[in-house]
């Protein structure tokens, strides 16, 4: 119950999302982008059990009030189709809301944060952005792996949780995840509202001119 509580109440984020649920406000890398109550509440159960289907007959009975006479399925298909447009998700290759079809929906990103959490939206991100740094990692490597954007991230999180080294080289081979030597400069283009990675463009070597996703502890030479 406590967990459900902190889901419901508190501060949460998913990638470059935060949310605050109290407010009714959702925030992208620290800015906040506009999105009405209903696309908002929607959100808000989804949050509230990742991993998990929330119908229709659910989120009907959350939105619509019985005694409200609308068109409810041309409803929440239009608040779905927002809430997606919000969070630059797309219905075919979801990264956020799965549909079931006829059944509802799914949350299928990872969810952090608690009640107790503090909203971080206020501070920006530290001056990074247009910096060059340079790649470091492991001294017994001489490259480090990079995923080219958020969907990839989490493809390979599951895929290390899951020990599955097969998997990881059918991202290396599709260049969902780059190999990039250390020593590479890059340049940031974007950072994570907590600072924890930095999207970045390669400045030289095989692959020049891409951009990917770097961990902080990656990046040298930032300030």
């Amino acid at each position: 119950m406590a967990q459900q509580s902190a889901r419901t109440s508190g501060i949460l984020q998913f990638t470059h999302f935060q949310v605050d649920l109290r407010t009714g406000e959702l925030y992208k890398a620290g800015r906040r982008v506009k999105l009405q109550v209903q696309p908002f509440q929607i959100l808000s159960m989804l949050l509230a059990h990742p991993g998990e289907l929330v119908t229709r007959e659910e989120l009907r009975e959350k939105l619509w009030p019985a005694d409200t006479f609308v068109d409810f399925e041309h409803g929440l298909n239009t608040a779905v189709k927002k809430l997606r447009q919000a969070l630059d998700d797309d219905a075919k290759r979801p990264q956020f809301i799965e549909t079931l079809a006829r059944r509802g929906y799914r949350f299928i990103g990872t969810v952090r944060g608690t009640a107790g959490d503090v909203p971080k939206v206020s501070a920006p991100p530290p001056c990074w952005t247009g910096q060059v740094a340079k790649l470091c990692g492991d001294d017994k490597l001489e490259f480090v792996l990079l995923p080219i954007d958020e969907q990839a991230l989490q493809e390979r999180q599951k895929l290390n949780e899951a020990n599955d080294d097969v998997g990881l080289s059918l991202q290396l081979a599709s260049q969902r995840v780059l190999m990039v030597p250390t020593g590479t400069q890059v340049r940031v283009l974007e950072v994570h509202p907590e600072g924890w990675w930095c999207q970045v463009r390669i400045l030289d070597g095989e692959h020049y001119g891409k951009t990917a996703l770097a961990p902080r502890e990656n990046l040298a030479g930032l300030p």
